[in-house]
């Protein structure tokens, strides 16, 4: 179980690897037909000045309908364009939206390594096990397989894991190889052309009528949700600019689709970042003793550090190391901490400071780099520190300017979706309206930021859950009626489900024997 459990939370948004499962297409269809009946046509619906006949969406996983660490059947058919599509199909819009279409009940996990196990099992999607409390993956995944209908009618090219060059290379398409960082399988399984073909070239051929464009999360995400710890993946704003231009421009140029436009919302705020506290260790009087007396040399050594003018007093007192019985801060490692000699750079974690959500797989294991056991020092990966916080939030910023302007300069055929707005969903989702607490109600009901069975996120902590997408398809369907004059009925959050809990087949609830796998 150590093992599985060390995988268990280890999160990240981007996937890579997915299958087809044989004789689950009737099911498929049945199930799609269920959530998604054939549109009344006797509701009150009008596009106004929109032509919603061939609808196309263009972007990450955010648009694929990935959730649970997995791209797989639920959440492709509650992917935030197959809701909207369903709403468009009221006012004029297309009776069917297809899209890639997975065929697994459990996809490929792409947050836990390696997968498969070590035991020979394929992982699948999160669901949420609450005697953890949290996600586990679930045994009985699919390993990729390429998509096997009909390439040319997609209108989904939503693309897990893609950064917004991604969208302009033939390289996402393949080859795949060590020399082609920019191969994306989930690409590569529903390219036109793979390794000639472009995403946004394959999306222009349809030549849509009305398109959303939800692209550049993950030029910012990768780099947060690595700690941090790898600059080198963390877009520029120049080269932001650059491909965001000439995606709009391509889009504009080539076709007479007007369109929604999505900026970056406040990534911080997501699960994955807000999960784990600062304060996550608890302790008891006699650990905390035993904690106290293996860190007693080096809180000795900053002491001597400060006596001899080597750093000040009050970087002393920052960098004291203490515990006592209750909750209690974890140590962590901070490059900004002046370097003193034969001294590591150690401080206890501040609620300024964020960890990842994979650090709550690690948290109370023996890392084996210190001195004190449980309670060595958490790696630079695992926490944001406020100045790493303050380089994603300048180019986030930096790079919804580019976003606006360039919405701004195609006013006549695009609509922005500010998900920053400060009377927006996300706003209220993690308290960032004056006098608003977290959450956002729907008809009377409070749908919490977090993966709980009340929650809108998926249990990833990045990606929305079913309900997540409604709100925010409904968000998008708020900024096409004030942009185009049209009346289009909104999606029933409601009806939809949230997470979905363990029921035998996650992997902590196996018994001894997968345990030792």
């Amino acid at each position: 179980m150590k093992y599985f459990l060390k995988t268990a939370l280890y999160l990240f948004c981007a996937a890579f690897i997915f299958t087809a499962c044989e004789g689950q297409f009737d099911s498929l269809v049945d199930e799609r037909l269920e959530n998604n009946p054939v549109p009344d046509n006797s509701v009150e619906a009008d596009a106004g000045q929109a032509d919603f006949s061939n609808y196309v969406a263009i972007g990450n996983s955010l648009t694929a309908g990935f959730m649970d660490g997995a791209l797989y059947n639920l959440g492709q058919q509650n992917s935030i364009p197959a809701l909207l599509a369903d709403q468009l199909a009221l006012a004029g819009g297309a009776d069917t939206f297809n899209q890639p279409d997975i065929n697994s009940e459990l996809g490929f996990n792409t947050s836990v390594s390696p997968n498969p196990a070590p035991s020979g099992a394929v992982l699948g999607r999160f669901k949420l096990d609450t005697n953890i409390p949290g996600p586990s993956p679930t045994i009985g995944g699919d390993p990729i397989a390429p998509f096997s209908g009909d390439k040319s009618a997609l209108d989904n090219f939503g693309v897990p894991g893609i950064l917004l060059g991604q969208l302009l290379t033939p390289a996402t398409g393949g080859p795949q190889s060590p020399q082609n960082p920019a191969f994306n399988p989930f690409y590569a399984r529903f390219a036109s052309a793979p390794g000639s073909s472009t995403i946004l070239g394959d999306a222009v051929a349809t030549q849509p009528t009305f398109f959303t464009l939800w692209i550049g999360n993950n030029d910012v995400l990768g780099f947060a949700a690595s700690g941090g710890s790898n600059p080198g993946i963390l877009t520029s704003p120049a080269a932001f600019s650059a491909q965001f231009n000439a995606t709009i421009n391509t889009l504009i140029g080539n076709t007479s689709a007007s369109g929604v436009v999505v900026n970056i919302p406040p990534l911080l705020g997501i699960p994955f970042f807000q999960a784990v506290g600062f304060d996550a260790i608890p302790l008891d009087e006699a650990t905390a003793g035993a904690l106290n007396q293996g860190y007693q040399q080096y809180n000795g050594g900053v002491n001597q550090a400060a006596q001899g003018g080597f750093i000040t007093q009050e970087e002393a007192a920052r960098r004291q190391i203490s515990f006592s019985a209750g909750q209690n801060a974890f140590v962590i490692e901070d490059e900004t901490l002046t370097n003193i000699p034969n001294l590591p750079n150690l401080r206890q974690a501040e609620p300024t400071d964020l960890a990842i959500l994979p650090l709550g797989g690690v948290l109370g294991q023996d890392q084996g780099n210190g001195p004190v056991g449980l309670q060595d020092p958490v790696g630079d990966r695992f926490v944001l520190i406020p100045q790493e916080q303050q380089q994603i939030e300048q180019n986030r910023a930096a790079f919804n300017a580019t976003i606006s302007s360039a919405v701004d300069a195609n006013s006549d055929r695009l609509a922005l979706y500010n998900t920053n707005a400060p009377d927006g969903v996300f706003a209220d989702l993690f308290g960032l309206a004056p006098g608003d607490g977290l959450g956002v109600t729907v008809n009377g009901v409070n749908l919490a930021p977090d993966f709980s069975p009340n929650g809108v996120f998926s249990t990833d902590g990045v990606h929305p859950n079913p309900r997540g997408s409604a709100v925010i398809a409904n968000e998008i369907i708020d900024v096409i009626e004030q942009n185009f004059g049209a009346t289009i009925p909104d999606v029933d959050v409601l009806r939809l489900p949230s997470v979905q809990i363990c029921a035998g087949n996650c992997v902590s609830q196996q018994g001894q024997g997968e345990e030792d796998s």
